[in-house]
């Protein structure tokens, strides 16, 4: 049984996860543009035209954990993005202040997908996610 103030913390954790990925999709698309993005990927020997789907991802996801639409099984499917993102900064060192990054804040990101995955919805929501693998 959940207390009211854990499913508030489940939502305050839920929103704000959804808030940094719409602006994470917002920096690909106004800052970096999404051709950048693009080049950017090629770079990593990751195929170009993923952006296009990450950015897509990014967004849409974002605004269903902000909503509360399946917000647990979002969580689950943004986590491959953000293992990604640790492996892709793993040679630049633990401390996200590095020189192109660290790889500290994409895992600790990976760690806030699995635990809204693991938690209750919280309140605010539109569409629980019932019955899901774990619940």
């Amino acid at each position: 049984m959940h207390t009211q103030s854990q499913l508030l913390g489940n939502s305050l954790l839920r929103i704000s996860f959804g808030v940094m990925w719409i602006a994470h999709a917002l920096l690909k698309l106004f800052v970096f543009t999404l051709p950048g993005t693009a080049q950017y990927f090629a770079s990593l020997g990751l195929p170009a035209n993923l952006a296009y789907l990450i950015f897509t991802m990014e967004l849409f996801g974002g605004l269903a954990l902000v909503l509360g639409i399946y917000a647990r099984q979002i969580a689950l499917l943004l986590l491959p993005i953000m293992a990604v993102a640790t492996w892709v900064h793993l040679p630049n060192g633990w401390v996200h202040t590095s020189a192109g990054g660290g790889w500290e804040y994409p895992l600790f990101l990976c760690l806030v997908s699995i635990v809204i995955y693991l938690q209750a919805d919280g309140v605010l929501t539109l569409k629980r996610s019932h019955h899901f693998l774990l619940n």
